[in-house]
């Protein structure tokens, strides 16, 4: 639960809250900025194995699926899936502190909403 993504100004922020906030902002430091975010898990377990930059993690899975196929681990290469794409930020908070909750979101992916189309209730006033 160390690891938090939060969505701001239309970009994923991927926030440690182990560290303490700036004395003058107020704000932690993020350590990643991205506009897309990407998350590599075992489709087997749905164990998270790397998440950020949609680039970066199909390099990691690309790289890692070729290592596994030259150790004669196939079954282990083809249940390596990368999901990309605007994920809603609690969906992929929930993969990162649920031990196998990617494997539960993976099957519902078709029926989520656009991660960042989401309205909260606190941000827009009901009808009269």
């Amino acid at each position: 639960m160390d690891l938090q993504y939060q969505l701001k100004a239309g970009n994923y922020y991927l926030y440690d809250m182990r560290d303490a906030p700036s004395a003058v902002t107020g704000e932690r430091r993020f350590k990643l900025k991205t506009d897309t975010v990407a998350i590599a898990f075992d489709l087997f377990t749905g164990q998270v194995h790397q998440h950020g930059n949609p680039t970066r993690i199909q390099s990691w899975a690309a790289h890692h699926r070729r290592r596994l196929r030259a150790a004669g681990a196939l079954a282990e290469a083809n249940d390596l899936v990368v999901v990309s794409g605007p994920l809603p930020v609690d969906e992929l908070n929930k993969c990162l502190w649920i031990a196998g909750y990617c494997r539960r979101m993976f099957k519902r992916l078709a029926s989520l909403p656009h991660g960042k189309l989401q309205r909260h209730e606190s941000s827009y006033k009901k009808a009269a």
